[in-house]
């Protein structure tokens, strides 16, 4: 379908894309059974619900209106958007009100005004090609919940409504979702201790290959205004699959590491958010009081001695300074993870293999201060978010420096940067459905932020 428009048309709608304004200053299980290839190539084949088929019967129709829909309407919205968007940046807005701290925003007004535009305007449609388990849902517990759940969520909103972000024509659309999942590919496609992503790349390629020749969007834009989520490791490499997925598109990842292709101005990062049986833990559902009990230890960590740092954070740290609680594994009769967390004014968050770690909203979720550490992590929602005001960030080579270095932060400072944790919280929990400002559509108004082409980095 991409060769029905011509290839003067294509390139003057890409140069058209690529030149939107920029310099809007917004501050805001057991083991998979084996699968042929033929069994991975049916997944890709469309879903034939009754409202696939009756929509695949008006198909002639549907060409012709496509061919009609002026383009140029969907960017005179945006346009639209970032003028308002533009008046509360200048001052014109007022979100003091809306927000219990408006100094952990870059600019609570720029950021309040984006998010009710996005409310009023952002439509995003969903490819139908393809199946389950690969296709369409997600793992909705565990160290993917981020993945699953933001998949199954967006597949659960009514197209048809006529509220909401969800659309069924796709002519409408500002953005366009590809569904599949990269942790359940790695599931029921990879081969188990073979370290071979090629059948994970292959099927990503063939879906992208069967959008991209059924509909016109994918080659109207170079793929710029499409978008991909993963929180497993190896959602980078699948994306790879495609040059267009990996240059143009705008991948939602976890792993949001710069050093590995991560691009703060057209990719987004998602929070890693790990909920062992899909549920938040009962004694994590409400914030805590600021002062609703005592924090008598400095810092806290466990886990696993994954990737580069954490082998420096044990070998430093495990079991020298009773201020200090660092273990691999806790000890037996001790408190649990999280009573320690809720005990502890700060919670070290180290990467391990990967930069993002889900220890970061496990923090948020106990109130106690993120402390990360880590090399190239670009942290969630950056675009809106003064990180500085919640969190604080260690050098990994500071490790041996660590109780001096926050043993320096006044007790002023923890009192605010403690405060600013529980401001923050509504946009890292998962709700069902999803609630306004929750972090499904945290997600949603980031992608939101690229497909209006705002410079993110000036924020």
């Amino acid at each position: 379908m991409g060769s029905c428009c011509s290839w003067l048309h294509s390139l003057s709608i890409m140069l058209a894309f690529l030149l939107l304004p920029t310099a809007l200053l917004l501050l805001l299980n057991p083991p998979p059974p084996a699968h042929h290839q033929a069994a991975v190539d049916r997944r890709l084949l469309p879903r034939r619900s009754p409202e696939t088929a009756s929509r695949a019967a008006a198909a002639p129709s549907m060409k012709r209106q496509r061919n009609q829909m002026p383009e140029n309407e969907i960017e005179r919205e945006l346009s639209r958007a970032r003028a308002a968007i533009r008046r509360a940046s200048a001052g014109r807005g007022n979100a003091t009100a809306v927000f219990s701290r408006p100094s952990v925003y870059r600019s609570p007004a720029a950021f309040y005004q984006s998010y009710k535009e996005m409310e009023k305007r952002f439509k995003v449609y969903v490819y139908e090609e393809g199946e389950a388990p690969l296709v369409h849902v997600g793992p909705c517990k565990n160290i993917y919940t981020t993945e699953g759940r933001f998949i199954s969520e967006l597949e659960m909103m009514s197209p048809d409504s006529g509220r909401g972000l969800r659309t069924a024509d796709p002519r409408r659309a500002h953005a366009f979702f590809l569904p599949f999942s990269i942790a359940q590919l790695v599931r029921y496609v990879y081969r188990p201790n073979t370290h071979d992503h090629a059948p994970i790349r292959r099927f990503v390629s063939d879906y992208v290959d069967v959008v991209s020749s059924k509909h016109p969007f994918w080659n109207r834009t170079a793929a710029a205004d499409h978008f991909m989520l993963a929180c497993h490791d190896w959602g980078p490499s699948a994306s790879r699959a495609n040059p267009f997925l990996y240059n143009n598109a705008i991948r939602a990842l976890c792993n949001a590491n710069t050093s590995e292709g991560f691009r703060p101005r057209k990719d987004v990062s998602i929070p890693e958010i790990n909920l062992v049986s899909g549920e938040m833990p009962a004694d994590m559902l409400s914030p805590p009081p600021l002062e609703s009990y005592p924090r008598p230890l400095l810092a806290f960590f466990a886990g696993g001695l994954h990737g580069p740092i954490r082998p420096a954070l044990l070998r430093h740290w495990k079991g020298r300074d009773p201020d200090l609680q660092v273990h691999e594994y806790l000890p037996r009769g001790s408190d649990d993870y999280f009573s320690y967390m809720r005990r502890s004014r700060f919670c070290l968050c180290p990467s391990g293999y990967e930069v993002a770690s889900p220890r970061v909203v496990e923090a948020i979720y106990a109130g106690c201060i993120p402390v990360i550490i880590s090399d190239d992590y670009v942290l969630p929602f950056g675009d809106v978010l003064r990180w500085e005001e919640f969190s604080v960030k260690v050098a990994p080579d500071d490790i041996p420096r660590l109780k001096e270095v926050l043993m320096a932060v006044p007790e002023e400072d923890v009192r605010r940067l403690t405060a600013g944790v529980q401001a923050v919280r509504l946009h890292f929990v998962l709700n069902h459905p999803p609630k306004r400002f929750d972090v499904f559509y945290m997600i949603l108004h980031s992608v939101w932020l690229r497909r209006l082409n705002i410079k993110v980095a000036e924020l």
